[in-house]
């Protein structure tokens, strides 16, 4: 037990800086000198000069040596008399292990022989107590103080007589003051040792939780319970943090597991309510299984080595993949495993959310149902058919096999729409549809392309007479007339076949070679097969002239820009302009740009062709600002091979520049089939528009190849529905267009009608939520000036 009143031993504290800060009796005895010539003074001055490199060595250490450290030295006191001692220095640190002092023990000559425990034995403790990091006290049977540091003083805000006045439960609140007093009374009583978490109350009404901590205590014919308060305010903190977590956990939406990383195993620890209610597997069900056993046998084998290969190599990871319920049903599991380091890096646990996306996946499948196939006759509609196109061509490079295209249209279709009525219309395409798809393997592909046209795809052909044998059965096909309410219907078709790879090479060739095959037989009553021939080909010699013609057109400036507004469905305010290109050609008049973007395309001066309707597309955008008008952009039509080129956007920006507009006033638009054709560079230019400030708008949705997905992470503002979708409102493909809006919508896209030609595909738009349209039944495409003239007139205020 320290002795709080020792003899005539000299002890005095240091601070962090080696000044002394208390002065005992003993020591004024020692070295003649009262406390107030000495407080505050560093303790080298007590030292003779030979021995302060001494005291400056053991200081350093007591960092590195908490047991404390000893030296000799010479000091001397207020006579100068100069005496040899032995210095014991007991260093004090705070809880985070800071350096806050020292108690210097100092024994002359003639104490030497004294043990160092003593030594320490004899140290006051009323000179160590203050250095607590937490509260000190002392209490009698009553519970009142009798001894304390002065954090109790700092913590509670009493002054030191309200202390000596005052019982330990005083700075608790009313309700834990019971529970410190039975605590006090069991130490006395019982002999039991006191262990107690309670707040103190402070007078500014901070609490401030402790963790008191005591024992009985035999002191000069007394007993008293000496103890500590420990401040445990982080602890309760991490706490209270742990426990929020495992409330987060318990009420999360997804279903949530943790597994150990222990062995191939990875054995369950824990999973939440969510992960019960998704799996029909209970807790008890789960913990301790490995986490695969929900897997669903011979699926997903890809996402299933990915999910493997993470886990080994102790890395995130994210797959969706089918697993089974407790049922036996299949459901899609969006899952992501995460590893959890320890305070070393060493990962301990996995943790694993699971996001049943089945619904989604079943809405996604049905969309892409409806955006692939035709409604009326369930057949594969221009999307599928590219796809499914492209599919057998790279087959059949790798093969070496034949790829038949077949190109179907019914002859006098119309006559039967208009004779018998859409009704009978209807009746034979889906017959039609009906014999088409019988007559071929289920490996080949049959689609509606529009109206009363279908394409086939033969792939895999192993011989031309296999080929021929097979167009021969969808010919005889049409032989068997279509009944209808009692009526027969003759029904002819003209039919085209280019073959892969003698009459084209991409998807697009093999369509147009059989296109032209179909028309040479167009009108003929017997069903007449056409084989795509060189002599079908356009002249070559024609496409030259047109390339002549086009670099004539530039240096003549022939080429010029009509303007078609785009207006609101909602509001019929015109939200933009669309640039569309004529050649004013000195031959053949006012040329579409069906008649010649195609060759240049093909031959390169598209490039050229659409710098020069860039540059007036930004100077009408420009004229437009002029007039006073700030949110009109003005929309451009840019091709493949143009945006292409490496220096597409950094020439775009340097051209607003020269014109002096904003980014927002210029919009391009882009095909499906073009950025279809490198992804990569579609996401590549749409992620540099954004940063430019140019928006991006994806025309001929609906009419090509689509890819969802694709289309989500070119994040364009608008979504053009194609020609041919809108012109086929009212004929079948109503419920396709109502479909195409609804995608685009839920891609966040504004979505536009192009080529609207009557009021009532106008109405129908605008019924199901179209935001935007353009086309004749608005207005014509315009020359700059009276498209600046039809704002003023028609633009609201």
């Amino acid at each position: 037990m320290f002795d709080t009143d020792p003899p005539a031993h000299a002890v005095f504290l240091t601070d962090d800086a080696g000044s002394i800060t208390t002065w005992n009796s003993g020591c004024e005895s020692l070295f003649g000198m009262p406390a107030e010539r000495v407080l505050g003074r560093p303790v080298t001055s007590l030292f003779v000069a030979s021995a302060r490199d001494a005291w400056t060595a053991g200081w350093a250490a007591l960092a590195q040596r908490p047991e404390g450290a000893q030296l000799n030295a010479d000091l001397h006191c207020s006579d100068n008399r100069i005496f040899a001692t032995a210095l014991a220095l007991a260093p004090q640190f705070s809880a985070g292990g800071k350096l806050l002092g020292c108690a210097v023990s100092v024994t002359t000559e003639f104490e030497r022989g004294v043990p160092e425990s003593e030594h320490v034995a004899r140290t006051p403790l009323s000179a160590v107590v203050d250095l607590f990091p937490g509260t000190f006290y002392a209490l009698n049977r009553e519970g009142r103080f009798v001894l304390w540091n002065h954090n109790v003083e700092r913590l509670s805000g009493m002054a030191p007589e309200e202390l000596a006045a005052a019982r330990a439960s005083d700075l608790l609140d009313l309700a834990q003051r019971p529970l410190l007093n039975d605590a006090i009374r069991r130490v006395f009583d019982d002999g039991a040792e006191m262990k107690l978490e309670v707040d103190y109350m402070a007078r500014n009404g901070r609490e401030i939780p402790v963790l008191l901590c005591g024992a009985r205590v035999h002191c000069n014919g007394g007993d008293y319970v000496f103890g500590v308060g420990i401040d445990i305010g982080e602890r309760r903190q991490r706490e209270e943090q742990l426990r929020l977590r495992e409330r987060a956990l318990h009420a999360a939406s997804n279903g949530i597991v943790i597994a150990r990383n222990d062995g191939p195993d990875n054995p369950i620890e824990y999973v939440n309510p969510a992960f019960e209610r998704i799996s029909g597997y209970s807790a008890a069900e789960s913990i301790g299984r490995d986490p695969r056993f929900m897997a669903a046998p011979n699926m997903d084998s890809g996402e299933r080595i990915e999910l493997r290969e993470a886990i080994l190599a102790k890395r995130p990871v994210n797959v969706v993949l089918r697993n089974l319920r407790k049922d036996g049903d299949l459901f899609w599991n969006d899952l992501s495993i995460t590893p959890v380091h320890d305070e070393h890096g060493v990962v301990t646990h996995f943790i694993g959310v699971i996001n049943d996306v089945t619904a989604a996946m079943q809405r996604t499948a049905h969309l892409e149902h409806e955006v692939n196939h035709d409604p009326l006759t369930g057949l594969a509609n221009r999307n599928l058919l590219w796809d499914r196109l492209e599919q057998a061509l790279h087959v059949a490079q790798r093969q070496k096999s034949l790829v038949a295209t077949v190109l179907m249209d019914l002859n006098n279709f119309k006559s039967i729409n208009d004779t018998l009525g859409h009704e009978a219309g209807d009746v034979v395409l889906k017959v039609v549809a009906r014999r088409l798809q019988a007559s071929v393997r289920d490996s080949d592909t049959v689609a509606r392309m529009s109206g009363d046209e279908f394409v086939l795809v033969l792939a895999n052909q192993p011989s031309l007479r296999f080929t021929l044998r097979m167009v021969e059965r969808l010919r005889q096909s049409f032989a068997i007339p279509v009944s209808f309410n009692g009526r027969e219907i003759a029904v002819g078709a003209s039919v085209g076949v280019a073959l892969y790879p003698h009459d084209g090479s991409t998807a697009a060739e093999l369509v147009r070679a059989a296109d032209v095959a179909m028309y040479h037989g167009k009108g003929n009553a017997h069903n007449d097969v056409h084989f795509f021939s060189a002599d079908m080909r356009s002249s070559s010699d024609a496409k030259r002239k047109i390339e002549e013609g086009l670099h004539h057109a530039l240096e003549n400036d022939e080429l010029f820009l009509l303007y078609q507004p785009r207006v609101s469905l909602r509001s019929g305010r015109v939200m933009g302009f669309e640039a569309l290109l004529r050649w004013r050609h000195p031959e053949h008049g006012v040329l579409a740009p069906s008649r010649f973007l195609s060759e240049a395309e093909e031959n390169g001066v598209i490039v050229p062709i659409g710098q020069r309707v860039l540059d007036q597309a930004c100077a009408f955008a420009a004229q437009l600002r002029q007039l006073g008008v700030q949110d009109v952009p003005v929309t451009v039509n840019v091709s493949y091979r143009e945006y292409s080129q490496g220096d597409f956007v950094e020439s775009l920006s340097a051209l607003l520049a020269r014109h002096a507009l904003p980014a927002d006033s210029l919009q391009l638009d882009l095909s499906i089939d073009g950025l279809l054709r490198n992804p990569g560079l579609g996401r590549d230019l749409s992620r540099q528009l954004r940063a430019l400030g140019v928006s991006l708008s994806v025309d001929g949705f609906g009419a090509g190849q689509c890819d969802l997905a694709y289309l989500q992470q070119l994040e364009a503002g608008q979504l053009k529905l194609s020609h041919t979708s809108v012109q086929d409102i009212g004929d079948g493909s109503s419920a396709l267009v109502k479909s195409l809006i609804d995608i685009g919508h839920n891609l966040n896209m504004e979505v536009v009608g192009e080529a609207v030609e009557t009021g009532s595909q106008a109405a129908f738009l605008k019924s199901y939520g179209c935001d935007q349209m353009q086309g004749v039944w608005f207005s014509e495409p315009l020359a700059a000036e009276a498209a600046k003239e039809l704002l003023r007139s028609r633009q609201p205020a």
